[in-house]
């Protein structure tokens, strides 16, 4: 690859490649205050043109890697960013090997982690982004990683993709921490949004897992928070891991671990300040 970007998120590190300087140049400056990769990567990304002629005429830039999806589609060159990001995820979800991996988000306080999963569109992301405004430490809105050895929650404090509506909640943050407006993605309009400067100082710091919540959001809906069973805790979140099979054995232990010895709560919401409280109520209990 022409152009070339080294980077650590916690505990992983990338080697991303890409045949133009505009995606690497977006991803530098989201990620400018991250620290280096070390001699050798965990994963490569690159970003290369599906043809050798797309390269220059209508730009398209397909995702490749140490794993890739055959079938995937490339995006134009103005989605970029998103395909850098996208080329990030599909490494962990498909080569993770080290963490058992929970499509989740998550923070923490006072030591302690709360995880937040659920299906598309919950608002788990907005959610982990907003208490990350609010006095939690930010720990991840893509993947929560827990380690089978220790059962302890390491932080992967990646650029924040922030979807549609949830644009117009950070609209005070320091444009300094925003990256571009990316329209017409495959889920609408995109923009990534750097997280606080405490959760880089501190992505090496893990945490211990101490509530799981279900969050779910429904115009709808009247605001309820309500226990969730070990049973059902399991089955959702082995469906929310990309390599619970892989991992076997250490795969089961480490989630039975945790769906036995962590509480597990479902909340229902309306709005964002709804769901913070909601949160916040489910996390006192716990006093």
């Amino acid at each position: 690859m022409r152009h070339r970007l080294d980077l650590r998120i916690g505990p992983v590190s990338y080697r991303i490649g890409s045949a133009w300087p505009e995606p690497l140049a977006e991803l530098r400056r989201l990620y400018r205050n991250y620290p280096a990769a070390e001699a050798v990567c965990d994963f490569t990304v690159r970003l290369e043109p599906e043809r050798p002629w797309r390269r220059y005429l209508r730009p398209s830039v397909a995702i490749r890697g140490d794993y890739t999806l055959p079938d995937a589609a490339p995006l134009p060159l103005t989605l970029g960013l998103l395909a850098a990001e996208m080329g990030m995820n599909l490494q962990m979800a498909l080569g993770q090997k080290r963490y058992l991996l929970l499509h989740a988000g998550s923070v923490e306080r006072d030591g302690r982690a709360l995880i937040l999963t659920g299906h598309s569109g919950a608002g788990k992301s907005t959610l982990a982004a907003l208490l990350g405004e609010r006095g939690w430490r930010f720990m991840g809105d893509e993947f929560a990683l827990l380690d089978p050895a220790t059962g302890l929650l390491h932080a992967f404090p990646r650029a924040i993709s922030l979807k549609n509506a949830a644009l117009a909640l950070f609209d005070g943050a320091d444009p300094a921490r925003l990256g571009p407006v990316l329209r017409g993605t495959p889920k609408g309009t995109i923009r990534h949004l750097q997280p606080p400067a405490e959760a880089i100082a501190r992505m090496d710091q893990p945490a211990r897992p101490a509530l799981i919540l279900f969050p779910r959001f429904g115009r709808d809906l009247d605001p309820a928070t309500r226990p969730v069973g070990a049973a059902e805790v399991f089955v959702r979140l082995t469906q929310a891991s990309t390599n619970y099979v892989a991992l076997g054995a250490r795969g089961f232990d480490s989630l039975t671990s945790l769906v036995t010895t962590v509480p597990a709560r479902a909340i229902d919401y309306r709005s964002s300040e709804e769901a913070v409280a909601l949160v916040e109520s489910a996390w006192a209990e716990l006093r």
